[in-house]
């Protein structure tokens, strides 16, 4: 497999419920956040909704690879949900694919979709940041005893950041997915 098909895709679509709709169409997001989790290389939704006064959703699946993404894109069951919201929406855009992370991190006060707690958040990154770093710190760093500060705690940081954004996170949040939305539903 290539690198690039091994990166993250985000794909971007924007939709406009019709007037009255809106309940409709928040119950047919809660049903496409469920037909994603079951989807092959599905690793995360995010909702943005309409700012006070607007319309306008936008909703980001991510994958794993671009084949996740193009999976899923032309599967039989987003093609049913999307027959069911049809008729329920005035507008929506083109899907947008975004490789890489862009869309990992959603911005501060964006609402999401059974968005953690953030103490759960914290915790689990606490909790998967600690041996990591205590790994390179035990391992690494004492081999950099001889480097500058600065370039020891440069390499230390790209290690960790990397580990934590391309493996550890991806899967320790995957792991822990019930607990994180366990009483965030309401």
């Amino acid at each position: 497999m290539s690198e690039q098909q091994a990166d993250p895709v985000t794909l971007t679509l924007r939709r406009r419920p019709r007037q009255g709709q809106e309940a409709a169409f928040e119950t047919s997001l809660r049903e496409l956040v469920g037909l994603l989790e079951s989807a092959s290389g599905h690793r995360g939704i995010g909702v943005v909704r309409p700012v006070p006064g607007g319309r306008d959703y936008t909703i980001m699946a991510r994958f794993g690879s671009a084949e996740a993404a193009a999976a899923w894109q032309h599967s039989p069951v987003r093609a049913e949900w999307l027959g069911r919201v049809a008729p329920i929406t005035d507008f929506e855009t083109p899907i947008e694919q975004q490789p890489g992370l862009e869309f990992w991190f959603t911005p501060p006060g964006s609402p999401l979709l059974r968005q953690p707690r953030r103490w759960k958040m914290t915790l689990l990154t606490l909790a998967t940041l600690y041996p990591i770093s205590l790994s390179f710190a035990a391992l690494v760093a004492p081999g950099l005893g001889h480097w500058p500060l600065p370039l020891r705690t440069l390499l230390s940081a790209a290690i960790v950041v990397l580990v934590m954004t391309y493996t550890a996170m991806p899967l320790v949040t995957r792991l822990c997915a019930p607990w994180l939305r366990a009483g965030d539903e309401g």
